[in-house]
Formats: C-alpha cells, structure tokens, sequence
C-alpha cells in the first residue's frame, strides 16, 4: 500500500489564532458599519468564499473592491495581535506523530506565512510550504491544494489533509484524497460532524484518525 502523505492547514489548526481571527473580522466589520460577533457566531458562520462571509455578517451584498479593503482592514489588525498566538496545545506532538512525509498548506499570504512558520521552529518538519501568492484571497482551497501536491509530486489519492473548515474537506476530496477535521479552529464542530467527514476535537487524535484513513 502506497504511504500516505499528510497537509497540514496553518490558521485555525496548528496556530491557535481563533480569538485574534475574530478580534480583526470586528475590527473589519466596523469599519463597514457593522457589529461586533462573538467566537461562537463567528465559527457558527465562516465560509469560504470570505467574501460571502463578510456579506452576511454585514447583512448586504459587497463588491470585489470593498472586500479587498476589509480584508486588508482585517489583516492590518491581524498582524498587530500575531506576536501573542501560541500553537496549539498539541501542535507539535501531533506532527511528530505523523510517520510519513508532511506539508503544509494555507490560504495565508506566503511572504507571511514562512517567517511565522519558521518563528515557532517548524520549518524542518514538512516537505513543502506554500501560502497564498496573490494579493487578494478569500478564495476556495482546492486549485491551491492541485498545485500545492504538483509541486511535491504527490497524487491526490495518497492525500490525507488535516484542516478545521469544510473547505479544507472539500479540497482534499477535490483531488481524490481525504480529510479529519480539526473540532478546535474556525468552525462550530457540529457543522463539520453534520458533513459526516472525520472530526477530532486534539490534533494527536486527528493525527491518529489519518493513520487509519
């Protein structure tokens, strides 16, 4: 049996970022006339395109050109509160835990993501690190997870990605692979039991779901 190859998801899976996330989304959303949302709301909502999301948060439509300055608002205010984010809990156990080879995958901005990953003394671990290379995202993960796995060399079959959003699911099956969820980052846990795809509430334990995938 070919080995299996393990993703990683960054934000909202490793980095433990969910508060900081929701902080900068109400900072965004005030400056669009909007209110505040707590975490639970916040992870009961997000979606990706975020576009959508910040249109229902707001409750009307937005265009292409006010998204790009709400998120541009959001990471403003999200590099301001990075240096105080911790890994999870049980980050590196987790990766340690892993047998095989491993990458890395997120829809952050690469030129911010190497120096963060490297900051917390990851780097050596995974295969491959890619973050978003344009300037605007907020887009859907699977054409990025095609290309992530192209450079690696590495078929979609033999994929199992660890994520925290039904995105992260929908992009690993884009590809032929698999995916556990992550019951600890962006999204309400029910919504991603409800999707009947594998749900951990500990890293260790997705970890160990992979392994039986």
């Amino acid at each position: 049996m070919t080995e299996k190859h393990l993703v990683w998801d960054w934000n909202g899976t490793l980095l433990d970022d969910l508060h900081l996330v929701v902080s900068s989304s109400n900072v965004a959303f005030a400056s669009a006339g909007g209110r505040d949302v707590d975490a639970d709301e916040h992870r009961r909502a997000f979606r990706r395109p975020v576009a959508d999301f910040y249109a229902e948060m707001l409750g009307r439509a937005i265009d292409e050109e006010e998204f790009g300055r709400l998120d541009q608002i959001f990471h403003d205010a999200y590099r301001v509160g990075l240096t105080d984010v911790s890994l999870a809990a049980d980050a590196q156990a987790a990766i340690k835990a892993w047998p095989g080879s491993q990458s890395l995958l997120s829809m952050w901005f690469h030129h911010e993501l190497v120096p963060a990953v490297d900051s917390y003394g990851l780097s050596g671990l995974f295969a491959r690190i890619d973050g978003l290379q344009a300037e605007l995202g907020g887009g859907f993960k699977a054409a990025h997870l095609a290309a992530h796995l192209a450079e690696l060399g590495v078929a979609g079959a033999d994929v199992v990605m660890i994520g925290d959003s039904l995105d992260d699911a929908d992009a690993a099956e884009s590809v032929g692979g698999r995916a556990v969820l992550y019951a600890g980052g962006f999204t309400d846990p029910a919504r991603l039991r409800e999707s009947g795809r594998p749900v951990a509430d500990t890293l260790v334990e997705a970890v160990k779901m992979a392994m039986s995938l």
